[in-house]
């Protein structure tokens, strides 16, 4: 990759990270990419090129409770990427059909109702209620309607998704034992996208997870989050920078 220049009169995240002073609204610059891409792990896996019918769901901007968020972090790149790797990490454990949708649709809007990058307790079940208020509209973009039981277990996995295992209270344990495969699997997806953050220490961590990722998921994911955040600080828009790493992945370049 090309070294180049950060945004102008801006301090790159990876270095306000370092010297822990992140602000509530975080988007990617090119000099974090540039250290991101350097940083690359020294995967032991070949990646597989995906198949040609590997989709994202790429949430709406007007979907963010704050559209400053849209183009952040956590914003709309993270959410269609999750929604990929929920529908690759669904297809390796088996998942039927209604239910690997339901997983695919909450992954792309996890974080739809965050009011900042930090750690904002409480978002993962603001978007749960926001999705279950919204079903009809998401499911209108995900293209099939899908029956009360996958949705209901889609919206317990947002509610949870950012609430650490160790941290589940009890109410919310006995919540996660009635549904607990979507959960593991959507937390499992969205530490895939780690990769985009500006420090390696918080990159993607299996040990921390409840479900296997297969090794292949690593490289693929660091490529997916490199090329759809270098085309966006290119200039394309939010659709053509996945567009054109999906297809990257897809059929190679």
């Amino acid at each position: 990759m090309n070294s180049r220049s950060p945004k102008p009169n801006g301090t790159a995240l990876h270095e306000l990270a370092t010297s822990g002073n992140l602000p509530a609204h975080q988007s990617m610059d090119t000099a974090t990419l540039d250290w991101i891409a350097h940083n690359r792990p020294p995967f032991t896996s070949a990646m597989p090129r995906l198949s040609p019918q590997t989709t994202m769901l790429v949430p709406e901007a007007a979907w963010f409770t704050d559209t400053r968020l849209a183009d952040s972090l956590h914003g709309i790149r993270h959410g269609a990427r999750v929604s990929l790797f929920a529908s690759v990490i669904a297809a390796e454990h088996g998942l039927d059909k209604d239910h690997a949708l339901a997983l695919h649709a909450a992954a792309a809007i996890h974080d739809c109702r965050r009011r900042n990058d930090w750690a904002d307790p409480g978002h993962g079940q603001r978007a749960a209620t926001w999705f279950t208020a919204n079903e009809d509209l998401v499911t209108t973009a995900l293209g099939r309607q899908l029956p009360t039981a996958p949705l209901a277990r889609a919206a317990l996995a947002i509610s949870l998704h950012d609430v650490p295992y160790e941290a589940f209270t009890k109410p919310q344990e006995n919540a996660y034992r009635q549904g607990p495969h979507l959960v593991d699997l959507l937390k499992a997806a969205d530490a895939m996208d780690r990769y985009r953050l500006p420090l390696t220490r918080w990159w993607p961590d299996p040990s921390r997870l409840r479900v296997i990722v297969p090794s292949w998921l690593h490289p693929l994911a660091f490529d997916l989050v490199v090329r759809s955040e270098m085309a966006r600080l290119e200039g394309a828009t939010q659709n053509r920078a996945l567009a054109h790493a999906l297809q990257t992945l897809t059929h190679g370049q």
